[in-house]
């Protein structure tokens, strides 16, 4: 318990309540200051301008409810956020203002569009292949929808997929090919922590920089915080690494903290690259098992499809740090190995606006729920959707979809897991199947439909991967990974309870807690 409240989590915390509530009462004071100043200077008129002040809080509250009421932001927001304003007031209003926004910084936003710009040079270099439609059919719809408002997620053929059922299996996998690098490994993880997995691939990145092998490595700061000291890039700095604390906290209130890095990539020399679920910290290979077995996945991609992963890390990695952005070319390889019979494969990213133009995440799960025919699998460790993810969910169903979700049963996080069950009564009364997976906690990130198309990568079906972080996935047309993702999905269904209305129903002031905690979810 003391180590919870001195760690750094609780300091940042604080710092940002103490921050905050300090700039409300400096904006308090001053316009205690100004009434006290017009009592002084007009003292007949004491009444009247407590009546204006009072008149003018308000007016300022109804102008900033109906400015969210018809702002452009997801509509489930709007409501918890004019709550806010109209029962704290001013107080409300300051907490509107300082964190409904989910932008980044102009800065970030205008040198996004620079690097947009470096990567287009070789995202436009590969064209849409020729038997793209004809091979996929209606799931050709879904990339081409993806294409349309992300130019960077491109199509590639000839490129071999590898999935990874569980962390330990793609942890042996990763480790190899590390050891293979020859020109430069880059990584981009959310989280690392000390232990048997992470102190392995340190190692490894430490022999490959003596070995003249350049390696980059980027975390996520507030990702990490708790499980690395504050300086710890800089340790990793002095063996040789180029490391990169992405969006490090500042004790300033601002809505930028929002916007985390949730991606875990790894590319290595351009031509293999990774992506899914798994951090590099000892209970995603169930080294320790704080919640019972941890189930995750991954995917391997070897080729051209690689080159997506590529650009995503390089544009983050430069979004990241000040200065000019650097030229993309040396990293991209001359000539890629292909593979047939691979089908298709496409790598994309989502982020906040306006780095990204619409919840692309979000898009991509509705669009594979619109096209399902006869079967749709998901896992997923938090269910906290909105109106549009539940109603296509419930009209898949009722169409004679198969639809299944995979859940965690014991959570990591008991807020996110109350509003996780929030959601099934409605989901179940529109024939949606809800199995918690009893062995422990499914980290897991994976769409399955039909046998032809599938998803695995790291985003959630939550409102943070879909409205302020950065996130990343593999989108997969009938490549080899599909029936091994299908296997996985069978067998953990086998070891999964599926859940009744009699278990969503259990508890009365359980579902009223649930409900309470829905209602703000958007906010979180």
């Amino acid at each position: 318990m003391l180590k919870k409240l001195f760690s750094r989590f609780a300091f940042v915390a604080l710092t940002i309540i103490l921050v905050f509530t300090f700039d409300v009462l400096v904006i308090i004071g001053l316009v205690w200051l100004l009434s006290e100043w017009l009592a002084t200077v007009f003292p007949a008129a004491g009444p009247w301008i407590s009546l204006v002040m009072t008149a003018l809080s308000w007016i300022i509250v109804f102008l900033t409810a109906l400015h969210a009421a018809n702002r452009d932001m997801v509509p489930e927001t709007k409501i918890p956020w004019i709550l806010c304003i109209v029962f704290f007031n001013v107080f409300g209003v300051a907490i509107y203002a300082v964190f409904s926004s989910h932008r980044p910084n102009k800065r970030m936003q205008q040198k996004a569009i620079v690097l947009g710009g470096r990567a287009a040079v070789f995202e436009q270099l590969c064209p849409v292949p020729a038997d793209f439609t004809e091979e996929v059919h209606r799931f050709a719809d879904v990339g081409e929808a993806l294409l349309s408002v992300n130019p960077a997620a491109r199509i590639y053929d000839g490129t071999k997929t590898e999935y990874f059922p569980v962390g330990e299996a793609f942890r042996d996998r990763l480790l190899a090919d590390l050891e293979g690098a020859q020109k430069y490994i880059f990584m981009e993880y959310f989280i690392l922590k000390r232990g048997e997995f992470w102190d392995a691939v340190l190692d490894v990145l430490a022999r490959k920089v003596k070995e003249g092998v350049e390696v980059r490595f980027m975390y996520d700061d507030i990702g990490c915080m708790g499980r690395v000291h504050l300086a710890y890039h800089r340790k990793i700095q002095k063996m040789g690494i180029k490391c990169v604390k992405f969006n490090p906290f500042v004790p300033v209130v601002t809505n930028v903290h929002n916007n985390r890095d949730h991606r875990k990539i790894t590319v290595i020399d351009g031509k293999v690259g990774y992506t899914g679920g798994i951090n590099l910290a000892d209970e995603y290979i169930n080294v320790n098992s704080p919640f019972g077995h941890w189930k995750d996945t991954a995917v391997r991609l070897e080729g051209e499809g690689v080159k997506g992963l590529l650009l995503m890390f390089l544009k983050l990695y430069n979004l990241a740090q000040r200065g000019e952005p650097e030229d993309f070319a040396p990293y991209i390889p001359a000539s890629y190995e292909r593979f047939e019979g691979e089908g298709f494969v496409q790598p994309y990213g989502g982020g906040p606006r306006p780095v990204y133009p619409r919840s692309v995440c979000e898009d991509v799960y509705i669009n594979i729920i619109n096209m399902a025919r006869d079967y749709l699998w998901i896992m997923t460790p938090y269910l906290i959707i909105d109106y549009r993810m539940r109603e296509a969910l419930v009209l898949a169903a009722e169409r004679g979809v198969d639809v299944r979700l995979i859940v965690p049963h014991i959570p990591d996080k008991k807020v996110a897991f109350a509003l996780t069950r929030s959601n099934y009564l409605a989901l179940m009364r529109g024939g949606v199947k809800i199995f918690e997976y009893t062995p422990g906690f499914v980290h897991a990130k994976g769409f399955l439909a039909d046998d032809k198309v599938g998803v695995v990568g790291t985003v959630n079906l939550d409102y943070r991967s879909f409205m302020h972080h950065y996130e990343d996935a593999v989108l997969m047309y009938k490549t080899h990974a599909l029936p091994a993702m299908k296997e996985d999905f069978e067998k953990t269904f086998a070891l999964s309870r599926l859940q009744t209305k009699a278990d969503a129903k259990k508890s009365v002031v359980w579902r009223w807690v649930c409900e309470i905690a829905k209602l703000f979810a958007p906010l979180f």
